[in-house]
Formats: structure tokens, C-alpha cells, sequence
């Protein structure tokens, strides 16, 4: 992993899961990690974990569905360490439910973090990528990317989304040698099930993921071997699921 050692690393989401996971590991690698989530002793528990463990951490609280707040992550990333060679979109949630179940502020929320917050993340490092001609933009989807499912719908657009927005990206910036590759997990054991709200759909997906789950380190290390790559290579695209997972 030594193509890791030194990078500046913007990974959101970082309170827990797999951003929590990446973290930590790509620390271990030598990245010099920027964290950035909404709970405050979270981010300041993991970065004393990295720092204990020898690696290099900051933080700040960022809520991504604010575009203020996601462009003062990168500034931090460029104040401490004068650079920004990575960024990891791994916020996201997945309050899914049936449509007629009419939880418009949940559709509202999902489109705010799993699509602006893309966006957001993106605005935000970009400039410094196209100035440095290189760097690496990460976007952590779902398996629900690539199929619908009954009670995803939304939740499944905004990752369709995201997928079409990555591959846009790679087109349009490929020639600035900025790397773009979408991580796809399947079912990975975190705290996004808990916010689910409509009853019968959160015991359904509860009930799937508790059998066939995986753990997040699983999704780090994929992201992980997609940083570890040299410049001149971009793997675009991970799908990530546990063996015996046959939905989606």
C-alpha cells in the first residue's frame, strides 16, 4: 500500500461504518486523513484512535448538505497539509419505505445528502485537483445503483444518481488525470438501518441484512486498493457483496 503513504485524504461520514473504517485504515497506510461528519465526539474519538495508532488525522464538523461547510473541509485539508489528493463521498442514509408511505422530508433528505451532498463534495475539490492535474474522487453508492427494488425507489434514484454523476466526472475530468471510481456495497452491518422509520419495512430489511451482512472493513479495503493504484490506472467501478447475498 505504499501509494497510500502521504496522501491528504477528505473522507465525510467518518463517524462511524465504513467512513470510520476508511479512515483509520488508510491512516494506517500513511494517508493523512481529514474527517468530517456532524457528531463531534465521534470525530474526535476516531482521531485519537488514528493518532494513538501513529497516523495523522484532523477533523471538523460538516454537515454535507451544506455547500459552506464542505468547501471548509477541503480549506481545512489545504491549510494542514497544503493539498487535497483524494476525497471519499461516503455520507449517505437510507430511510426507504414504500412510496405510498408519502415520506416526502425523507425523499428530501436522501436527495439533499446522497446527491448534493455528491455534488458539494465535488465543488469542493475540484479546483485544487484541475490546479495539481491529478487526484481521486471516490463515491460511495449501493448495489442499489444497479437494480430497484420495491421500497428503495428514492433511495435507489439517488444512488442511480450518483453512479451517472461519477461517470460524468470521469469523462469530463479523466484527461486531468482525475481518478473517479463508485464503491458499491451490498449489505454491510452499520448504523444506516436505523433510520429507517416505516416499521414494516425497517423489520424487513433488518431481518435480510442481519443474516447475509458484511463488515465495513470489507468496504474499506476495496476503497483502499482503489487509492492504492497508481495515477495512470482508475478503477471506475466496485461492487462489494457478501457471498451469499442473491437480492440485488
Amino acid at each position: 500500500m505504499e501509494n497510500i503513504q502521504n496522501k491528504v485524504v477528505i473522507i465525510t461520514g467518518t463517524s462511524s461504518g465504513i467512513g470510520e473504517n476508511t479512515a483509520k485504515l488508510l491512516a494506517k497506510h500513511g494517508a493523512k486523513v481529514v474527517l468530517g461528519a456532524r457528531r463531534e465526539e465521534r470525530l474526535s474519538s476516531i482521531k485519537q484512535a488514528i493518532e494513538e495508532a501513529g497516523g495523522t488525522a484532523v477533523y471538523k464538523i460538516t454537515d454535507v448538505t451544506s455547500s459552506k461547510q464542505v468547501q471548509e473541509l477541503a480549506q481545512l485539508a489545504l491549510d494542514e497539509f497544503g493539498t487535497i489528493d483524494v476525497l471519499i463521498n461516503n455520507a449517505g442514509i437510507m430511510p426507504v419505505s414504500p412510496l405510498h408511505a408519502q415520506k416526502m422530508d425523507e425523499w428530501d433528505q436522501m436527495i439533499d445528502i446522497n446527491i448534493k451532498g455528491v455534488l458539494y463534495g465535488i465543488s469542493a475539490v475540484l479546483p485544487t485537483m484541475r490546479e495539481n492535474k491529478k487526484g481521486q474522487i471516490i463515491n460511495v453508492a449501493s448495489a442499489l445503483a444497479h437494480v430497484v427494488v420495491e421500497n428503495a425507489a428514492v433511495y435507489a434514484g439517488t444512488k442511480f444518481a450518483v453512479k451517472a454523476i461519477t461517470e460524468g466526472l470521469r469523462q469530463e475530468e479523466c484527461e486531468n488525470n482525475i481518478r473517479t471510481t463508485i464503491i458499491s456495497p451490498g449489505a454491510v452491518q452499520s448504523e444506516i438501518t436505523n433510520g429507517i422509520t416505516h416499521e414494516e419495512t425497517k423489520d424487513a430489511v433488518k431481518g435480510m441484512v442481519s443474516k447475509v451482512w458484511l463488515q465495513p472493513e470489507s468496504i474499506a479495503k476495496a476503497i483502499a486498493y482503489s487509492v492504492n493504484e497508481p495515477d495512470e490506472v482508475s478503477t471506475n467501478e466496485i461492487i462489494v457483496r457478501p457471498t451469499i447475498q442473491k437480492a440485488f
